[in-house]
């Protein structure tokens, strides 16, 4: 049984059946929110930053919200395959435990714990990661407008109520409770248009790095918004993931090269909202240049506890099991980059890659 699949748009699936692909042919990366559902890509991200694309002088534009904004600055840092394996091992091990006469921790103690190891992960390496020569980081939040702009604990509930219910009528209401934040660092410009949702853009400096970051993992309820990120409007920051899950954008709307995505499954969901919309997970002509890289459903049927790992894990298992099991999990997406590796080395053979 195969573990990874290959899909592809059909601009992109052209492209390989004429010239193969090689990493000069990328041009941007989106990685997904999902929490530790990003873990079963350790390996993949190992290799693609690691070795694959190293050769590579062009620009090549790193997006990513939640634990997507995380693993993207990681491929920025001086040795990405030791700073992905770090990773692995540092969210695996996280650990929150709540205050005393509480069976959960409260969101101002997670968002401690969590603004700490982000120091401690990304130390001093920010100024490096932030001047890069080629590799552009995109680190995506969700500002609040009307009820969720201050993120007051009685107005923030009330928000997301409306936010939820406007979204099921249409995608295009989140713009009326969310604003997407693009924090890019210095170079070229993000090169996908943007009409969907309101959008704002701003430098991603030494002084915003990590309140940004922190945003853009900071799941409402869980964690405590980060307000007032510096160089942006004023307002509360959410989980990056709210507006963009996993990035369904129009990537055809680049004027040249394809995307190339490292995704734990098949579908594309516009925002976490819309998990429950199936419609909305369908392909659209926006992914026509894109290559999808996600595991087999059935193989990942095999993996221990019998799927990826989630955040329901938090509170399904305890401390050690959930080390356990995550660990195991990272262990056998090995397989992932090596018949992607096997895959290259073949000369990409179309017959082995799917529609998308």
């Amino acid at each position: 049984m195969k573990a990874l699949h290959i899909h592809a748009g059909p601009v992109a699936r052209r492209h390989i059946e004429q010239h193969g692909l090689s990493p000069h042919d990328v041009r941007l990366i989106p990685a997904a929110a999902g929490g530790p559902k990003g873990l079963i890509l350790t390996h993949l991200d190992r290799h693609l930053f690691g070795q694959w694309l190293t050769p590579t002088r062009h620009t090549l534009h790193l997006v990513g919200a939640s634990i997507g904004a995380w693993r993207m600055a990681t491929a920025t840092m001086p040795e990405p395959a030791k700073a992905f394996e770090r990773l692995a091992h540092d969210y695996i091990h996280q650990n929150y435990e709540p205050e005393a006469g509480k069976k959960m921790p409260s969101p101002q103690r997670v968002s401690a714990g969590f603004g700490q190891a982000l120091d401690t992960f990304f130390g001093a390496d920010t100024d490096g990661i932030l001047s890069h020569p080629r590799w552009r980081l995109h680190v995506v939040t969700a500002r609040g407008r009307q009820l969720l702009r201050s993120g007051t604990r009685m107005r923030t509930p009330l928000g997301f109520a409306g936010l939820a219910l406007g979204n099921a009528l249409s995608r295009r209401s989140v713009g009326a409770f969310l604003e997407r934040n693009v924090f890019s660092s210095a170079g070229e410009a993000l090169p996908v248009a943007l009409r969907d949702l309101p959008t704002a853009r701003w430098a991603l400096t030494a002084e915003n790095f990590k309140p940004a970051l922190q945003a853009s993992c900071s799941i409402p309820f869980l964690l405590d918004a980060v307000r007032d990120i510096p160089g942006a409007t004023a307002g509360a920051h959410w989980d990056g993931g709210l507006v963009d899950y996993h990035f369904h954008w129009n990537f055809n709307s680049m004027d040249s090269g394809l995307v190339l995505y490292p995704h734990f499954q098949q579908s594309i969901v516009p925002g976490w909202l819309d998990k429950s919309f199936k419609r909305r997970h369908l392909p659209t002509p926006g992914l026509s240049n894109m290559v999808l890289l996600a595991p087999n459903p059935d193989w990942v049927a095999q993996l221990p506890g019998g799927k990826l790992p989630d955040r329901e894990d938090f509170t399904r298992l305890d401390f050690p099991q959930r080390v356990q099991l995550w660990s195991a999990a990272v262990a056998e997406s090995e397989r992932l980059a090596q018949e992607w590796r096997d895959w290259l080395q073949r000369g990409c053979p179309i017959a082995e890659v799917r529609a998308l």
